[in-house]
């Protein structure tokens, strides 16, 4: 069939764009019915109940699209003006002000400052308004089946929501979500949902998309289970000299040298720092020139909810952001 050979082609050149939408049921698809088989031997689905989902589901080019270019693609000085924004930073406090108390029960309960849960839902839905326009059945069968790349993860988070939609009582081709998955206001993955999402409000539901209580305390419970250090600093600016710093630089993201020992290599930071704190050295790229921040613990919980370091700080930069604002509005006595 011409449908099958345009599949095969698509996998061979991972995941090129040659339709919006492949073959409106993928049920029949090999590669399609063992993952049905699985999910009936290891989670006793009913497998007329799965094929009845498939028959609905058609591969979106689109969605290939979309993660071939990611927007953490781009230089820090373009990723930046993305999320430091006026519309993020009034949002954020006027978020901040209807839950107040929410986000100070989270704080007192898992040690996450507000600004940073804030922040978070800030940059990943604009505060619940954009929480994703694909069925996320679709996104993560397109992803699965014709991604090669990462099939096998997305294949894996395809598991995790069917399984999550069974345990919450939704109807998995109802949700929509992100190109990659991603649900709600805070946009969880599927397995992160299962394994981070408390019901914060008592209601006896974990609630994602409506129930901005249960988001905080999802956000701050992922934070925790991820190490996050309480009162402890997330980022600082820092001067570089000379060439040893470049080697601090390749270790990656992951605190991996001590700041005094940073300091002998020629970096020089901005504030008052624990000397004996690892840290990890951030190179962002400016129209003119680098400029340089350690990312400490914190800042690597940040890079867990999104693996890279111009996501973590933009969330940094936006929570700082919204702070200053909160602080000018508190003195002016709005």
């Amino acid at each position: 069939m011409l449908v099958n050979r345009v599949l095969s082609l698509s996998v061979l050149l991972f995941g090129a764009v040659f339709a919006t939408t492949v073959n409106a049921d993928i049920s029949d698809r090999h590669d399609v019915r063992q993952f049905i088989d699985q999910m009936v031997k290891e989670h006793q689905f009913k497998e007329e109940e799965l094929v009845k989902i498939f028959q609905k589901v058609s591969i979106n080019n689109k969605i290939i699209d979309a993660i071939t270019r990611p927007a953490e693609a781009k230089p820090w000085h373009k990723y930046r003006p993305i999320f430091l924004t006026d519309k993020r930073i009034n949002g954020g406090l006027k978020f901040w002000k209807k839950h107040e108390e929410a986000l100070q029960r989270a704080y007192d309960t898992y040690g996450v400052p507000p600004e940073i849960v804030i922040s978070i839902i800030g940059v990943e839905s604009l505060y619940g308004k954009h929480k994703g326009r694909y069925g996320i059945v679709e996104s993560l069968a397109t992803l699965g089946f014709n991604y090669p790349k990462r099939s096998t993860f997305f294949r894996k988070e395809l598991a995790e929501f069917l399984l999550l939609a069974r345990e919450e009582g939704k109807d998995p081709l109802s949700l929509k979500g992100s190109y990659a998955g991603a649900m709600g206001k805070p946009q969880f993955i599927a397995s992160s949902f299962r394994r981070y999402a408390v019901d914060f409000d008592g209601d006896g539901k974990r609630d994602l998309w409506d129930n901005s209580v249960d988001v905080i305390g999802s956000v701050a419970n992922y934070f925790a289970k991820h190490k996050w250090q309480r009162d402890e600093p997330i980022a600082g600016r820092a001067k570089v000299k000379g060439k040893k710093y470049k080697g601090l630089v390749e270790k990656g993201i992951r605190p991996n040298t001590s700041l005094k020992a940073m300091a002998r290599l020629g970096v020089k930071t901005k504030g008052e720092f624990n000397p004996d704190h690892e840290a990890a050295l951030i190179e962002l790229e400016q129209k003119k020139g680098n400029e340089y921040w350690v990312g400490l613990n914190n800042f690597y919980v940040i890079t867990r909810y999104n693996h890279n370091e111009l996501y973590a700080m933009a969330v940094y930069q936006l929570s700082k952001a919204i702070v200053k604002k909160r602080k000018v509005d508190v003195a002016n006595n709005k």
